[in-house]
This record gives C-alpha cells, structure tokens and sequence, in this order.
C-alpha cells in the first residue's frame, strides 16, 4: 500500500467519523455558542469558533464575534490544526507563510491572531477545532492559555458526544477539572448546583458541603446583601450590567481568609429558567508578583475602577478625536462620618462596594474612575446632549438611595454631580474636570444630592485660576519663585543634620507668597513640571553652594509634584543633577506624598526605585493623614517617616492623637526609617517626642522657613568645624 493510499484511507476514517456525529450543516446550539461566548470572554479575543472540517470545506458549527456559515477547506487556519494533537498558535498571520495570503486574512474579518486546539473524537480523529481569534497581534501565548484552550476543546467534544447518545444535558466534568479556573453554576435561589474541583481547591470547601448550599458560604460577609440583592434581580428576568464584564472583587475561603478573584459572569435561560455561572481566577499570586501584567496601571487599587490618570488619558484622545463627550464629577454626601464613626477599613468596604453597584447601573460605553477619596468621575463618549448627561447623573443620585449593606453596618450615602460638556465648556482635559469641579462644588451648596451643570456664570472661577497658571508660568520665566529652608534638627543634640526646601513666590505687587496662595493650582497646572525641575535645580545649587562654602555636610529634602513622578524621567533629572554639582546622593532625600502612592502605578514605583538605588533618600511626607495604606511603606524604598504636624499640634492634649504618634514612631523603627516630627513648636511637645522615641524634628522651634544666608548661620561657621546646639 502506497503512502498516497494510507493518507486517503485515514481521511476517510475521520471524515466517517465525523459523519457519526451528524452534526455538520445543524442548525445553531446554545451549548456550543455559550462555549465560544466562554472562550471568547475568558482569553479576550474578538472571535471565537466551533469548527468541523469536511471534505472540502470548513463548517462553523458556532461563532462568536462573527457571523458566518463556511469557508472552504483549503481558506482556513482550522485545516492545519487538526493535521497534529498540539494547539496551534499563529501570532501573527501576515508574517506567515501558511496563513498569509488566506482571504480571512488578507479581507474581512483581517486576522491577525489565530490559536485553534484541535477536536479529538474518543477513537482519535480529529474532526474540527475549537479557535480563538483576534484582529490584533498578540505576541505570546502561555502553556497555561494552552492548557485552558485544549480544556475547552475537550468540553465541546463531551457535548457533542452527549449530543450524539441522547444523554440529558449534563455538567462537562471532564472539562472542568481539567483546567485550573474556577467554575460554579447556581440556580436563581443562589444555591449551587456545580463547583469544580479547581473552585474546590480554592475555597477549601468539599463537594458535599457546597453543592447545594448559599453562594454566601463564599462572598465576604459586609457583601452578602449586596451580592443577594443582584441575583435576586436576575432571576426575577432583570439584566445585570456586569454580564459579559470582568470584575474583581473578594471572596471569602472556609477557613475565612479573603482573597481577591478575577470573575467572568453569565447568564442564561434554559428549560429550568435563569441559569448563571462564573468562571473565577485566584489573582492573588498575579496581584503580588506580576503587578505589571495587570491593568492596574490604570486602575484604582481600592475599587478596581479607572484610576485619575488613566481617565484623563481617555479624555484627551476622545477630545483628540474632535467628538463631542461629557465628563461627570460626583463625591459622597455623608463619607466622612463613615470614616470617623468606623475607621478607614470600613469606609474602603463601603468604596469597593460603590465601585461593584456602579459599573452595573451605567451604560457599558461610559468609563467609571476613581479619583482619590470619595471622589470618583465618569466620561461619556460621543456626546454633549446634556440631557443624556443630566440622565446619567440621574442614574448615579439613583444608585445611591438604595442603603449599602457593608461590614454589619447599613449605610445611606448620597451623591453630589457636577458635569460639563465639551467642547461647549472646555477645550483640553484640565479646563472640563475644572469645570465639572467647579459644576459639583455648586451642587454640594444647594445641600447636595442634587445635580449641577457648569454653566458661563462660573467662568470666572475658571478665569481666575488660568489666570493664576499663566501668572505662575511668568514667575518661573522671570526667576520670581525662591525657595526657602526650614532646619531639621536631631532632638537629643539639637544639631542640625539638614533641611526642606519649600517654595515660596516673590510677587511683583503682593509681595512673598506661601505655598497655600498659589500651590493647589500649580499642582493641577501643565507647568508643574517645569517648576519641579526648577526647585531640583534649584536646592542641587545650593547645595553646592554650601559645599564650597565649606560647611559640614547637610541633608537637602526636595518635595516632587506627582507629575515629576508621573514624567517617567525622574530618575535620568536626579542624575544630571548629581553630576551638574557633584553632590553626594546620600545628602539628597525627595519627599513624596500619598499622592504618589495612591496612583500606585509602575511608573512611580519604577522612578521612585531608580532613586533609591542611585543612593537618594526617600521620605514619606505626611503620613497618617490620608488614605495611604502600610503596603505603601512595604512596597516604597523608603528611608524617612515624617510624621505630619497634625499629630504633633495637639499631642499634649489629644491622648488618641498622641497614641498614633507614638504607634508610628514605633512602626517607623521597626520599619529601619529615620523618623521626623513636623511642627513642634514647643519645648513640651520637643520633650513628649523625646521620650516618644523619635530621633528628629522639624518646626518653629528650631525655626521658621528662611532664606538660604539665614539657615546657613546655623551650621556650624566653615572656620570652627564643628556642630553648634539650637537654643
């Protein structure tokens, strides 16, 4: 028998095989196309197939993101995936031979990415392929993606095997435990009826403890309500917004750890009614260690949500794309009583339950972005209708009258919206979150809960503050800003070790001016850059000064703007400083703030590292005082703690002011970090913080911000070489 022959003969025999199944040119089935909607889902692809392959042509049994019937045979990818028993990975079709001139490549759909696993009968022949595919190129492709994919390839062959032997609709075990992702289906009362042994490892929880129990034996307590009140919906014929969305929320293990999961939701109606499931992943281990695989770069660490950063980047390229939009601004009525009655670690349970209810009750085209604290943002795209955009303020006043449930407690929050539209109210990003500030400012004085357009008669407040920015950009240009020092003394000694530099603005006609009168609009300005390069000049000259003056070494405390940090050349700056005056790094500490921190992106973790390892300090400013979190501490190379005035004004007579104090002395020393007290301004509370424990101080009693000739005449003179003490 010839080579030619055998090859015939096997064909033969597959193509028999396939013909057994009696599936080729059937109609539509929702169990295959809810498995290519899976698949799809799960490896976030534009198209996902049920493939059969025939004599001579390719047949879509089922298609997700494609409408389409059949190709022939020799014009597909699927023709070479069921030629081996691998998945087959095409990263990127133009570039290769096989598939590059084929017309689903060349034409409509335009694919680039292909991965196919093929379908492998119980006697071995290939008979089809289960395939992703996508429009964009994707450069690679894990073993475990692999895995997941042949898994689901599997999954489609039980069924077309329980299809063929006219077996009730059944769970595809086989499937399900061979992939590590967690499945769990559950009926509309919110009892399980399927869990895999993945979700069984996860949760720790035995098959019969949790086939046919309350999904509630895995959603954190402060949830439940929530979570309940949801499925309730659903099952009474409601949508959820959250279909077809991956979101990231906590669930709870049975020994009641918590743990932060990835969830793919959906739903369906069969003969029994509303069915739902949930594909799961434990991203725990990806939160810690693969922090730059996630999208956290542009979320919100707290919530999951948009950060600030990322939804300005949108705003821009929707502005840059000359449609029209709306941007939102609303905080919470009533925040800060949940924080001061219940802690922080209650007011973040009730911010991450805000960011779960958000995105469900908004359209899925509009973005959700937390700004920091309470205050959150939404951009609309396509549209300056400010009915649509009062409609969808509507919707968030709404969402809020319905009480949270968090943490044992209920809470009734409201909401404030402010919202402008561009380009009617601005023409960049800054002037229309400005004017929806200024928009939401209005609605918070009629008593909140209300919504507030920008309108014209507030272009004065915008006015002003672009008055200012340009007043300030003159300033820099005509070498108006000055810094100031205030001294840092070792409290045990009072020896002066080194100094902050703090800006101040020389003005032509209001003469010297504090940091408050013009620095919240600098810190929002596109020229906040350039004057934080001026201030590292500036302090990195006077350091040098100093140093050919001969006096002893002093530590030079430099603040940064975020947007130094955001820049992503810091590092490179700090560089060509050092060698500009040839400083010893170790004499130069940047203070940060939880500005940076709770950006919490790679880029400021990346620059602030790339200091830290050329030798420069790092300070904490502030701490304490915000909503930076302990894993700021872990995560930062940090080598200062300043523990904020705040705590130091009234630590005599406020014990709980004075017991955090002491507590972050504590920490700071168990931490390895120099710890400086800001404010003291007393002999009695220099003492209090000596017998605290903590090494440094920085106030009005060792002396006010001044003048570089001024602090220098409390180093030691450059002829005596020695330390003098501050009386």
């Amino acid at each position: 028998m010839s080579h030619v022959d055998s090859i015939d003969i096997a064909e033969r025999r597959r193509l028999d095989a396939l013909a057994n199944y009696r599936i080729a040119g059937s109609g539509p089935e929702n169990r295959f196309d809810r498995i290519c909607r899976f698949a799809s889902e799960l490896f976030s692809t534009r198209m996902a197939f049920v493939t059969l392959i025939e004599e001579d042509r390719q047949w879509f049994k089922a298609c997700s993101g494609l409408d389409i019937e059949e190709t022939h045979r020799s014009e597909s990818f699927c023709d070479h995936t069921i030629r081996t028993d691998d998945v087959l990975v095409v990263s990127d079709a133009r570039f290769d031979a096989r598939f590059s001139s084929l017309p689903i490549v060349t034409g409509e759909p335009f694919i680039r990415f292909y991965a196919g696993a093929p379908l492998v009968s119980p006697d071995g022949f290939r008979i089809g392929a289960l395939c992703i595919a996508d429009t964009q190129v994707r450069e690679s492709f894990s073993e475990r993606e692999r895995r997941t994919l042949a898994g689901l390839a599997a999954m489609v062959m039980e069924h077309m095997e329980l299809r063929r032997e006219g077996i009730p609709q059944a769970t595809a075990a086989n499937f399900a435990n061979a992939t590590d992702l967690s499945l769990i289906t559950v009926d509309p009362t919110g009892r399980i009826e399927f869990v895999n042994q993945a979700a069984l490892d996860m949760f720790g929880f035995g098959r019969e403890e949790m086939i046919g129990s309350s999904l509630d034996m895995i959603v954190p307590e402060r949830f439940r309500a929530a979570h309940n009140a949801g499925l309730a919906r659903v099952a009474a014929g409601g949508n959820s917004k959250l279909k077809g969305k991956t979101v990231e929320v906590s669930a709870r293990r049975k020994d009641g750890t918590e743990f932060p999961i990835e969830m793919a939701l959906s739903i369906w109606h069969d003969q029994r009614g509303v069915g739902v499931g949930a594909i799961i992943k434990d991203i725990s281990e990806r939160r810690d260690r693969d922090v730059r695989l996630l999208r956290l770069a542009s979320q919100d660490t707290l919530t999951g949500l948009c950060n600030r950063p990322r939804f300005e980047d949108l705003l821009r390229e929707e502005l840059a794309s000359k449609r029209p939009l709306a941007v939102l601004l609303f905080d919470l009525d009533g925040f800060k009583d949940v924080n001061d009655r219940l802690g922080h670690g209650v007011g973040d349970s009730l911010l991450q339950a805000i960011g779960v209810r958000l995105p469900a009750v908004l359209d899925r085209n509009v973005t959700v972005s937390r700004f920091g604290g309470d205050e959150f943002a939404i951009l609309i795209p396509g549209t300056g209708d400010p009915l649509i955009a009062q409609k969808t303020a509507n919707v968030v006043i709404e969402a809020f009258k319905i009480p949270f449930e968090v943490a044992g407690h209920t809470f009734r929050v409201g909401a404030s919206v402010g919202f402008s539209l561009a380009p009617n109210h601005g023409s960049d990003a800054e002037e229309l979150i400005a004017s929806a500030d200024f928009a939401l400012y209005r609605a918070k004085q009629a008593g909140g809960r209300v919504v507030r357009m920008f309108e014209q008669s507030m272009r004065n407040e915008t006015l002003a503050r672009r008055t200012l920015r340009d007043e300030l950009l003159r300033a820099l240009n005509r070498h108006e800003l000055v810094l100031h020092y205030q001294p840092q003394v070792t409290i045990e000694t009072g020896e002066v070790f080194g100094v902050e530099a703090l800006i101040r603005w020389q003005h032509p006609e209001r003469g010297l001016l504090s940091p408050a009168a013009f620095l919240p609009a600098l810190e929002q300005s596109s020229i906040a850059l350039d004057v934080g390069l001026w201030v590292l000049d500036e302090a990195g000259r006077q350091m040098a000064a100093w140093n050919a003056a001969g006096y002893p070494p002093i530590k030079m405390g430099v603040n940064l703007f975020p947007a130094q940090v955001r820049a992503g050349d810091l590092a490179r700056s700090v560089v060509d400083l050092i060698a500009r005056y040839a400083l010893d790094p170790r004499l130069l500490e940047i203070e940060i703030t939880e500005t940076v921190t709770l950006n919490d992106d790679d880029q400021s973790l990346e620059s602030i590292q790339a200091l830290s390892e050329l030798g420069v300090g790092i300070a904490f400013d502030d701490f304490g005082t915000g909503y930076a979190s302990l894993g700021s501490l872990q995560r930062y190379p940090l080598t200062t703690l300043k523990i904020d005035m705040g705590f130091v004004r009234d630590l005599l007579t406020k014990p709980r002011d004075a017991a955090i104090t002491r507590a972050l002395i504590m920490l700071s020393k168990e931490l390895g970090l120099k710890t400086i007290a800001e404010g003291i301004e007393t002999e009695e509370q220099e003492a209090a913080l000596r017998l605290m424990g903590c090494e440094a101080g920085q106030g009005y009693r060792y002396g006010k911000p001044m003048p570089a000739d001024e602090v220098a005449r409390l180093f030691v003179q450059p002829i005596e070489k020695q330390r003098i003490r501050i009386k």
